[in-house]
């Protein structure tokens, strides 16, 4: 076994201990604290208990390494990791399925690896560059039933860039494409990844809410560009297949030239 995929073996043991905290926290939600930190932006006590939970096992397996979570902050620096614990909150709290854990591992500001836990479906996403796509812990191909059928999820954005989202949203429906809005985007990329959708585009997230699903999404065959959105520090995504990537260029320019592209290794 390499180096990396040691690596990727022990963030995945990880991340199975952290789904199954979370299921417990997902079926008790009625009783756990919340609270609003931004409009239809919430933390709840499983956030904060899943990050921990986490940061403990990452210090344990990988001390020394600098960690970062949504909940708890941390400095990034050159090599870091990074947590979302419960991305999706708002869909966790009302009972959606479509919530995620994500945990990656980013370099010079790229990730590098990735683990996308999907709880109320039980899957588990892994992949580190050049590996593969692994889902629960076995090698897995993307498979796309019904080809025919174009559908992508496409992120949500601060209120600030609404029209910008809608124009894009319209645009690619003109253009044939089912748009999905599941706000997650860890469930967006993971989708993505195992062929449910053609891919994920978001405007304006955050590396924590990426980080996972941009690795699992590049090992899965699909174009990952990532760029900084003009005048802000907040990252935007776009992973596609290559027909959703060129309808995109054609409607959100920007995305031709990313900061770095991702591309899965031969």
């Amino acid at each position: 076994m390499t180096g990396m995929n040691e690596r990727l073996a022990r963030t995945t043991e990880i991340v199975d201990e952290a789904m199954a905290a979370a299921l417990a926290f997902f079926e008790a939600r009625g009783s756990i604290a919340a609270r609003a930190k931004g409009v239809q932006d919430f933390v709840s006590e499983a956030d904060t208990s899943v990050e921990q939970l986490i940061r403990a096992r990452l210090a344990q397996f990988f001390p020394d390494e600098a960690i970062v979570g949504e909940e708890m902050g941390g400095e990034a620096g050159e090599a870091y990791w990074i947590i979302d614990p419960i991305d999706g909150t708002t869909n966790f709290l009302r009972g959606s399925p479509l919530w995620g854990i994500s945990l990656g591992f980013v370099r010079a500001g790229e990730p590098e690896l990735g683990v996308v836990a999907l709880p109320a479906f039980g899957e588990v996403y892994s992949a580190a560059q050049g590996e593969g796509l692994y889902r629960n812990g076995q090698p897995f191909e993307r498979v796309v039933p019904f080809e025919e059928i174009r559908v992508l999820s496409l992120g949500d954005s601060a209120a600030i860039y609404l029209e910008e989202v809608a124009a894009l949203n319209l645009g690619l429906r003109r253009a044939g494409f089912v748009v999905e809005s599941i706000q997650s985007t860890s469930v967006g990329l993971a989708f993505a990844a195992r062929g449910t959708f053609d891919g994920h585009l978001q405007k304006q997230t955050t590396m924590w809410d990426l980080a996972g699903g941009a690795v699992i999404a590049r090992e899965a065959g699909l174009a990952v560009r990532i760029g900084i959105k003009a005048g802000t520090e907040s990252p935007w995504i776009a992973a596609a297949t290559p027909a959703l990537m060129a309808a995109t260029e054609a409607l959100w320019p920007e995305i031709a030239v990313p900061v770095q592209e991702l591309v899965a290794a031969e």
